[in-house]
Formats: C-alpha cells, structure tokens, sequence
C-alpha cells in the first residue's frame, strides 16, 4: 500500500496584515500553515488587556487566527468585531475572547489552541515569545522609543531614522517556534510593518539560529510601501539590507516583489500620510545572490496590500511546491539559474530571466 505524501510546511514570520494576507492566499492549497508571529502589540484593546489582566497581547495572534479560520464568514467578522460605545468602548470581540480562555485555561497557548477549534483553523498561530515583550527604538539621534505602538505611530519627528530595536528587559524564545521553522520546507518573511511586525521575530538569536539551519527555501516579501516613522524613502534594497542586518547575508533566497505601480487616486491617500511606492532599480542588488521573483502582487482596488491570490501562486512555485487551488492555474516552474542560461524560456512562458552581477538573478512573473 503506498504512503500517503506529506503536506508541505510553510512557515509565515512576520504579523498584522501582512501576515494575514500571507495566509489568506495559502489556505487554499493543500499545505500546513504556521505562523510565527511578533508578541511586541501593546496599543488600543490589547495595551489595555495587558495592563489589566497580565495577559500577552490578543492583538499580535488575532490577524493570523482569523486568516487561518475554515469557519463561517458571521463567525470571523465576529472575531473582528469592535465595538463602539459602552464600557467595551474600543475592544475587539477577539481580544476579548482570547483573554476569556487565557483566564479559563490558565494558559495563553491553551487559549490559542481553543480559539483554534473554535474557528476551526486550518495551521497554527506561534508566539515568537511567551514573555512579557516591550519593545524599544532608538532613532539616530540617541532618542529611545518606548513601545510597539509609539514606534508604528511616531509622535516623535518621524524623519529620524531607527538605528535598532531591542527588548527590555530580554525576552526568551518560544521553542515551539524553533522546532516549527526547523520543520519548514518554505519560510515566508513578511511583508508587514519592518521594525514593529518582521523585525521583533529576528531578535532571537535562537530563531536566526533556525532559518539558517532550516533546509526550506527562505523568501522575503518586500513591502508595496514606505511608512512614516520606520522606513522613509527606502527602496527595495533597504528593506533587504535591513533584514539581512538582523538575520545575516546569504540566507535569503529569494524576494517577492511587487512592480505594479497603484494608480494616482490611490496613491494620493498614501502620500498625506508621508508613504511612498517602493521601487527596485536594477543594478542595487547586483552583488546578492539574491533570485528576484518581480510581477503585479497588487490588489486591484482599495487598500494598497499584496493580493493574496496572486502572491500565493508565486510562493507555491518555489521548492516544488506547485499544486492546484480550486481556482488555481497552472504556473511555469523557476528554473536554477545555470539552466536559465543554457536553456531560455520560451515567451509564452512568462519568465524573464534576467542575470545581475555574479549570481544575481532576476525573474519577471507575469501572473
């Protein structure tokens, strides 16, 4: 009788939205999902939770419990649900939920283990952290930055550049996290907010440790966009330079990077709040061995995020990973950029190889 062939892992570090979109598009392939994700949240509903119940933070599993959930749509606005006047003015039905069970249980990873059934989620949600996490900046000017919230939202001169990011006191590792990573067969990081969302889970020196040691294929989502206070005027480059900082050169093997502009009405919203479109020139990563998978990972209307759909095809190329969705279509596979030279793809195929500098190699998707 023959075995039966094991899902495929994928691994998601990051948090928030772009976590979230992350696993929207992923949950429709016959894969198992984990998310990884930054336990820094310390505003709105969650700070209060915090304070007044010694919890960790709802907010940073949230996103990613309710991307993941097989569950009725009513049941997932319900997780979203915030409510808007009484003395739950504020809170979110989720946050409320998860410290309900954290307080029932005794424990914040049984509470996500509920939260899970309940809304019948197809993967795990995995705190990078199970301490208490403050997070600080400090900007070049010497100035410290206390807390997650204040570094998203600066109402210091959001001009200054951050230099690091570091806990206070030290937090130690969910170890849970590190077998998980080490199991992978892709690890995804980002996109999402760099020095309050991505960056949080690369403090461990214990999770570094593990991409590394992880046989998967390692991809970073470069943001769509530049934001006020953490990442102004940065290109593609810098955001890949800033999370090679932290989790060390040659380790990266591919990014996924949008290069479709939004249109002017969209972008005008974006520019009040000092965010701009990131842009990718040529000749920045001439000397990273770094395959470039460049195509239009943008959602056609509202928001300007990653289409889920769209970047998830791109992820199930790597690694042959490629399978169908039900609304799925077939995709050419990424060649090795030795065969890429010896043998072209033909136009029809839609990739463009495109070599750089020594090992770089550049690929167009037109999805």
């Amino acid at each position: 009788m023959a075995l039966k062939k094991r899902s495929k892992k994928i691994v998601v570090i990051g948090g928030g939205t772009g976590v979230y979109t992350v696993l929207t598009g992923l949950k429709k392939y016959p894969v198992f999902l984990s998310a990884v994700v930054s336990m820094a949240d310390n505003g709105g509903s969650t700070k209060i939770l915090r304070e007044e119940f010694g919890i960790l933070p709802p907010g940073s599993v949230r996103p990613a419990l309710v991307a993941l959930s097989n569950s009725e749509k009513l049941l997932s606005d319900l997780f979203n649900y915030r409510f808007e006047k009484g003395s739950f003015n504020g809170h979110n039905f989720g946050n409320l939920l998860i410290t309900a069970l954290t307080e029932m249980t005794g424990s914040f990873e049984k509470a996500l283990e509920g939260t899970g059934r309940i809304l019948n989620i197809n993967g795990r949600v995995i705190p990078s952290t199970l301490d208490y996490a403050n997070l600080f900046a400090r900007l070049e000017n010497g100035e410290i930055v206390k807390g997650e919230t204040d570094i998203d939202v600066p109402k210091h001169d959001g001009n200054l550049k951050i230099e690091r990011i570091y806990f206070d006191p030290p937090c130690s590792v969910n170890k849970d996290a590190i077998k998980t990573i080490l199991e992978a067969d892709l690890i995804v990081i980002g996109p999402g907010d760099l020095y309050s969302s991505i960056l949080p889970n690369l403090l461990f020196k214990e999770i570094i440790q593990a991409i590394r040691e992880s046989k998967a294929k390692k991809v970073y989502v470069c943001n769509l966009m530049t934001k006020f206070g953490e990442t102004n005027n940065f290109t593609a480059k810098d955001f890949i330079d800033r999370i090679e900082e932290y989790l060390g050169e040659k380790i990266l093997d591919y990014v996924v990077f949008n290069n479709k502009k939004p249109s002017r009405t969209r972008i005008l919203k974006y520019e009040k709040e000092k965010a701009e479109f990131v842009k990718l020139k040529d000749q920045d990563l001439k000397d990273k061995k770094i395959k470039i998978i460049e195509g239009n990972f943008l959602r056609p209307r509202g928001f300007i995020r990653h289409d889920p759909d769209e970047l998830a095809k791109a992820l199930m190329k790597l690694r042959g990973l490629t399978v169908h969705s039900e609304a799925h279509c077939e995709l050419p596979a990424v060649s090795s950029p030795l065969s890429a030279e010896r043998n072209p793809p033909k136009q029809k195929t839609g990739i463009h190889p495109r070599p750089y500098g020594r090992g770089f190699l550049r690929r167009r998707i037109k999805l």
